[in-house]
């Protein structure tokens, strides 16, 4: 192949990669809010005016329209920008390292999962089922339909490997999840004295705060805690009493009440205790998903990648002074930067460190 015709090729690559960057800005946008990622067509998320096909082009749109809507001329989030410009280098770049192999357009695809799974954890503290669910069966049917994928040329060696993978995966990070659950289960909120807290809209309102019952409650044994100096709803009025709130009913000294009949609950309390978890059961559906399509080893190596590169990013933080953005940072995207780093470095260590043990 010539070098201009690789330089070409090339060149398109970064394109398609950043055209489909700005169909993961889409997921990125609708898929937590649960809207369709096919209709309506793009339009802006401040007026809702459709954007034209000129204005939609990837990186070029954004630049000359420097970041804002032709209508309303209110702010596009430069995520838009961030998210095509990363696709097509990652695409690129990984077509730089394999060339034309099969299993190219197949880590484009993960990596497209990783991407907007990265954006949408950082946005929400949530990754979609969708791209995590979804991901386990293409990853286990695709390591079958290529199993160059799990480097080996047999099907049903790709097949074990990809299950292998997706079951060290989502059970390792399940585990962690669970026990750090029992270790650190618990957030407890300290309160000004007389700080007015109320449940409604399946929520915790406080001090300025809103948490979802979606966030609070991951298993049927959680609880919100409380001790109220006073309680009420309805016509019923309590006071110094124990509260302890579920996903449908507050208990209150003993006594149940569905919280859908009651409506909304306002206390007063000077302490909240919140379950929390350690790690989000999300975070082990993405890993698991990578397993499925990057084997067992590729798991271990991206534990242990993101675990590092998160207590680098958490040191540095501490340096600089800004502790508090520790707990602002979802762990899932050092997941995905633990599987990109696979990608392109985890096979070339892998075989270092075995020949390393034999030698």
């Amino acid at each position: 192949m010539s070098s201009g015709l690789r330089l070409y090729l090339e060149f398109v690559t970064f394109l398609f990669g950043a055209t489909v960057g700005s169909f993961l800005n889409v997921c990125v946008h609708r898929l937590p809010r649960g809207e369709s990622i096919v209709n309506p067509p793009s339009h802006c998320p401040h007026c809702g005016h459709p954007i034209g096909w000129g204005d939609n082009i990837p990186l070029l749109s954004y630049l000359i329209l420097r970041g804002r809507c032709r209508h309303c001329q209110a702010g596009i989030t430069p995520r838009y920008f961030l998210v095509e410009l990363l696709t097509g280098t990652l695409f690129l770049l990984v077509v730089l390292k394999f060339g034309w192999q099969s299993v190219v357009p197949i880590y484009w695809l993960l990596i497209g999962g990783l991407i907007a799974s990265t954006f949408i954890d950082f946005e929400h503290y949530i990754i979609p089922n969708e791209l995590t669910y979804g991901g386990v069966l293409l990853g286990f049917g695709l390591s079958i339909l290529v199993p160059g994928l799990q480097h080996t040329v047999s099907r049903s060696s790709a097949a074990l490997n990809s299950f292998l993978g997706l079951l060290c995966g989502g059970l390792t990070l399940f585990l962690v999840a669970e026990f750090g659950k029992l270790a650190f289960g618990r957030l407890k909120v300290p309160l000004p004295p007389g700080t007015i807290i109320r449940i409604a809209d399946s929520a915790l309102h406080f001090d300025e705060e809103q948490m979802s019952f979606e966030e609070v409650f991951s298993r049927d044994s959680d609880r919100i805690r409380f001790r109220a100096t006073t309680l009420k709803f309805q016509d019923k009025a309590f006071e110094n009493v124990d509260a302890s709130i579920s996903m449908t009913t507050m208990e209150v000294d003993g006594t149940k009440f569905g919280l859908a009949e009651i409506g909304p609950v306002e206390a007063t309390t000077e302490l909240v205790i919140i379950p929390r978890e350690a790690m989000g059961l999300g975070d082990a559906k993405l890993l698991a998903a990578i397993g499925a399509f990057l084997g067992w080893r590729a798991t271990l190596f991206s534990i242990f990648a993101s675990s590092v590169v998160g207590g680098l990013v958490s040191l540095a933080l501490i340096l600089a002074g800004r502790r508090d953005w520790q707990g602002k940072i979802p762990f899932g995207p050092y997941i995905a930067l633990g599987a990109v780093l696979w990608i392109f470095f985890g096979q070339t260590l892998a075989d270092w460190y075995i020949s390393l043990i034999k030698g």
